[in-house]
């Protein structure tokens, strides 16, 4: 159901809104498209050259992590070695040992017959 207003009630309403908000009655614009459009593009472009300043921070600490984990590894890597080296002597030492034992028991054995 659709009403249709009648003249007076038209500009009743007219009236009303005019009265609470005076920029109807004075029939010009606060602001113009002009200056809207203008605001919203340099709107865009601080916000395209902040977006562009995140990305380059992004890129410094994805390149300092990059740094960061290569050294981790060629510190472990160092480390594996000096274990590697200690566990080497450690197996010299330890076979220089059973053998020595093996001969001397060996000798010992061959004295006592």
């Amino acid at each position: 159901m659709s009403s249709k207003f009648t003249e007076e009630e038209l500009e009743q309403i007219g009236a009303y809104l005019a009265e609470k908000y005076p920029v109807l009655k004075s029939g010009q614009d606060i602001f113009r498209y002009s200056d809207i459009k203008i605001d919203i593009y340099e709107r865009i472009v601080r916000v395209e050259e902040e977006l562009k300043h995140q990305r380059e921070l992004i890129h410094e600490v994805l390149k300092m992590m990059d740094k960061r984990f290569e050294e981790m590894q060629a510190n472990i890597d160092r480390r594996f070695e000096q274990v590697d080296k200690r566990f080497s002597m450690m197996m010299w030492f330890m076979g220089i040992g059973f053998t020595l034992v093996t001969t001397i028991i060996s000798g010992v054995f061959v004295l006592l017959k």
